[in-house]
């Protein structure tokens, strides 16, 4: 009995002990600095600066023993939406789209004939691709009136019926389903590698939700747009604070827009709703020069800027000619080029095709 006794204990005293080896040997790996990078396959890409600036940006900040090292809290990734999650060149931005559709087409909405007009114009510069430089806001004011009175909910039913339309130009795929799916790699990346990640897109915030927050993996509250004002159907012009919320309200879109998120208003908008100075910042356009100069600049941790230059004419609606010459200048401020002719394996994926 005795020796069944000692025994018993031996090897108990021996499990304790192989116990505390491995949790002293994951604390030690833990400890000893060795990159917690996750690995990644990115099956999208070809072999490419950019890509490999990414990954040996990422393996470095979340290295412990590196003098770079990230805390995950401060890892920060901005991206834009249209022209670098998202296709933009069907032939142009969704939201202009969007509202031209609701404008023109929508036999169950008629609109005003001013905002008819917007979107007449929206309909003949896509054509070209050339718009007036004032077309950002007038289709803002535009779209605003011409969603007032949906609630949340009903104006993000209305984007996602849009959405199940093809795209001028291209076969095989949705609205829906126009991402740039090396991008949404690079997402899937940075989350495997515990970086927190936000749109902030000059779109509309709400679309943007619609949109891309399934396919990008991002909840509704890191994605940052264009914002019209709510308000509550009893108010009839009263001031919020002098109206009192009743249980037969509801909350819907006004006229008023209250901020168009581009340029400057970008980087005013992460800090009024992040809070932190990001590290990685991805963009493709003027719209985004702002975001990511504010993102490497006076930063305390290491951080990168990434622009793509739509370049490819074989799979996409590109300008090689405008593209090159963006991306010289793009170089010119530090920041690294995504060239999506000769980076990508694919940019839709391979049942998609353009159809002229």
């Amino acid at each position: 009995m005795k020796k069944h006794f000692t025994k018993i204990i031996s090897v108990l005293l021996i499990a304790v002990m192989a116990m505390m080896f491995v949790a002293c040997g994951d604390e030690a790996l833990e400890n000893s600095g060795e990159t917690q990078t996750a690995e990644f396959s990115f099956k999208y890409w070809n072999k490419c600066d950019a890509l490999t600036s990414l990954k040996s940006y990422v393996t470095d900040v979340t290295d412990k023993k590196s003098e770079n090292f990230i805390p995950v809290a401060d890892r920060i990734a901005v991206f834009d939406m249209d022209g670098t999650l998202y296709g933009e060149l069907f032939p142009t931005y969704l939201e202009y789209l969007l509202m031209a559709y609701r404008c023109l087409d929508d036999e169950n909405y008629t609109a005003d004939e001013d905002v008819k007009e917007v979107a007449r114009t929206i309909r003949e510069c896509s054509l070209t691709g050339s718009f007036p430089s004032d077309m950002p806001i007038k289709h803002a004011l535009g779209q605003a009136k011409a969603f007032a009175g949906l609630t949340p909910k009903e104006f993000e039913d209305y984007v996602k019926e849009f959405l199940k339309q093809t795209p001028a130009g291209f076969e095989g795929m949705t609205y829906a389903t126009a991402f740039y799916l090396p991008m949404i790699e690079v997402l899937d990346y940075l989350h495997e590698n515990d970086f927190k990640t936000y749109i902030v897109s000059g779109s509309d915030r709400f679309i943007c939700r619609a949109l891309a927050s399934e396919p990008c993996n991002i909840p509704y509250e890191q994605i940052i747009g264009m914002d019209v004002k709510l308000e509550a159907t009893g108010q009839n012009g009263k001031d919020s604070l002098d109206y009192q919320f009743t249980a037969d309200d509801k909350v819907v879109r006004t006229e008023t827009v209250l901020i168009k998120n581009l340029k400057t208003n970008k980087v005013l908008q992460i800090n009024q709703e992040i809070d932190k100075q990001p590290v990685l910042s991805f963009g493709n356009s003027s719209g985004d020069l702002s975001m990511h100069v504010y993102s490497i600049t006076n930063n305390k941790y290491k951080a990168e800027a990434y622009m793509l230059i739509a370049n490819d004419e074989e799979r996409d609606y590109g300008n090689t000619e405008k593209a090159e010459k963006l991306g010289e200048q793009w170089k010119e401020y530090g920041f690294n080029v995504i060239s999506m002719k000769d980076d990508w394996t694919t940019i839709y994926g391979a049942g998609v095709k353009k159809s002229a």
